[in-house]
């Protein structure tokens, strides 16, 4: 008997990340409108003080471009995570939020670092691995489309711009791998209780509509196997 990824949609895949990425943008309006500058709070290495960037460091960004450059990302591969992975996405959140801070902080060179993109690298990488680890072909298939859309960041891994925290993004890949190779069993499964099954998921709208090889069924004749599956 096979076992298949059980994907369901939720609320919380829309809504998670839409209110991280509105938090952010509430917290640099109120920044820039009250004259704070929080580029304190941000991770300084192997500095006491430096460690509660550990935590803050993600919601703080430097300027407007900075963090519309990271909105994108954080909705996108988050809710990814969310909806993929959703059994264990909180512990990759909060455990890689931590680890990639505390990795930054020790290995980073002297400099305040702020931003979001290190757990945008720490999805990427963690999505990329975990698809491929898993042998599951839709799961590879959402690896290979984080490939083709934020292919460009592993540039920004190495110090190409100094205005940039690579040692940031480079924690959080090297953190994103880390936990994918932990965490390569653990996908919510189902039981399947044949061949077919394992490629029709009925719980969810989209994927129910591929074949084994990928190609799309049309609903008649999704519907037509729904009826004859009942019959039996």
């Amino acid at each position: 008997m096979k076992r298949a990824p059980n994907f369901k949609f939720s609320n919380e895949v829309i809504l998670v990340p839409f209110f991280t990425v509105l938090l952010l943008w509430i917290i640099y309006w109120f920044e820039f409108k009250f004259g704070f500058d929080f580029t304190k709070y941000g991770i300084y290495p192997r500095s006491l003080s430096g460690l509660r960037g550990v935590i803050l460091s993600p919601f703080i960004h430097s300027s407007v471009k900075h963090l519309y450059n990271n909105s994108f990302p954080t909705l996108i591969l988050m809710s990814a995570l969310l909806y993929f992975y959703r059994t264990i996405s909180l512990k990759v959140l909060v455990v890689g939020w931590l680890l990639s801070g505390l990795l930054t902080w020790i290995m980073a060179r002297e400099a305040y670092h702020i931003g979001i993109s290190g757990m945008i690298y720490l999805l990427s990488s963690f999505i990329f691995f975990k698809g491929i680890f898993t042998k599951y072909y839709r799961l590879i298939a959402v690896s290979l489309i984080v490939v083709f859309i934020y292919g460009s960041l592993v540039w920004y891994l190495f110090p190409v711009d100094d205005r940039i925290s690579w040692e940031g993004h480079l924690s959080g890949f090297l953190v994103g791998f880390v936990l994918a190779l932990l965490f390569r069993n653990k996908v919510e499964i189902k039981e399947a209780a044949n061949e077919e099954s394992l490629f029709y998921e009925k719980d969810d709208p989209f994927l129910k509509h591929f074949d084994e090889d990928g190609n799309f069924i049309p609903t008649s004749e999704l519907e037509k196997l729904d009826q004859e599956e009942e019959l039996e």
